[in-house]
């Protein structure tokens, strides 16, 4: 038998479109944007179905959207392969996708979950608005090289490594000025390319003070239960399930890299050797081909 895990996408993988067809298909998808507008105060359904795109990019609008089209995602499997669901042993999610992962889980419910979303959006874009910053990927250089370029670009600025992704695919946040001197730096250390990310600000790093702390204030009233599955959390690449022990991993990630490849390399040594990625978008499928080719990825649309 399988041992079969499911991957949820974080901040960047939402389109204009996403949930068209699951919305006029699905009456559990219709269900799951009511309820998200009763939550929210707000038409999320529209701004999925129709855009702008400079709405839903928007780091208080895209986190809620993601959150909800992957559970959509979801809704959909769940109708056309419950088994693959009930199989289901494991579950990881990239940053955001963590609050995906935790509501399959059975941790938090719909409503809480999107709750806790919504302030997190809103927190990381006011804090990256107190700072002129950004993210850059850095493809070809290892971990230890990185480290090597945020020393090396210091004196013009802050950089951290953010996002762990795979094999020579590593992310940087920082200051404007540090990032504006990544890319020859980089280049001189062995990278391949250089390329800016079109996000609001340096994620998963010092820079998104206070919303840690903001963060923690509603976790703390938050209801989060044991996960009846495991579920791989990014800051550390380990499962946890005690809730205060989530809790405070949750908050640690506002401000530490996310570990991904460490996270599926630790899920494939612990047997799950069948993948789904559940929401917009394939970045985890075309991931975990590069850390593991021979293990199957099946991508699940929020068509």
């Amino acid at each position: 038998m399988p041992k079969i895990a499911f991957l949820f996408p974080g901040q960047g993988a939402q389109s204009v479109g996403m949930c068209q067809e699951l919305d006029r298909e699905l009456p559990a998808v219709r269900t799951l944007f009511d309820r998200a507008g009763e939550v929210l105060g707000y038409d999320l359904r529209a701004l999925c179905l129709g855009g702008p795109a400079d709405a839903l990019e928007a780091t208080d609008v895209s986190q809620p959207a993601i959150f909800v089209a992957s559970l959509a995602a979801l809704e959909s499997l769940k109708a056309s392969e419950p088994a693959v669901v009930e199989a289901c042993q494991g579950a990881a999610g990239l940053s955001l996708g963590e609050y995906t992962a935790l509501v399959f889980a059975g941790a938090m419910d719909f409503a809480s979950g999107l709750e806790v979303v919504r302030l997190r959006g809103q927190a990381m874009q006011a804090a990256s608005l107190a700072t002129p910053s950004g993210m850059t990927s850095v493809l070809g250089l290892d971990e230890a090289r990185v480290d090597e370029l945020c020393r090396r670009v210091a004196s013009t600025g802050r950089l951290w490594k953010a996002n762990m992704l795979g094999p020579g695919n590593i992310v940087v946040s920082g200051e404007a000025a540090a990032l504006a001197a990544v890319e020859p730096v980089a280049i001189e250390l062995g990278a391949m390319k250089v390329v800016p990310l079109a996000v609001a600000g340096a994620f998963h790093s010092d820079l998104m003070r206070p919303a840690d702390l903001q963060l923690a204030e509603l976790l703390e009233r938050t209801s989060i239960d044991r996960p009846r599955i495991p579920i791989y959390f990014n800051v550390d690449a380990r499962p946890h399930n005690d809730p205060d022990d989530i809790r405070r991993t949750l908050v640690a990630q506002v401000l530490q890299g996310v570990r991904w490849e460490e996270s599926m390399r630790r899920m494939l040594a612990d047997g799950f050797d069948t993948f789904y990625e559940i929401g917009p978008g394939r970045v985890l499928t075309a991931l975990l081909k590069r850390i593991d080719r021979t293990t199957p990825c099946t991508n699940i649309a929020a068509r």
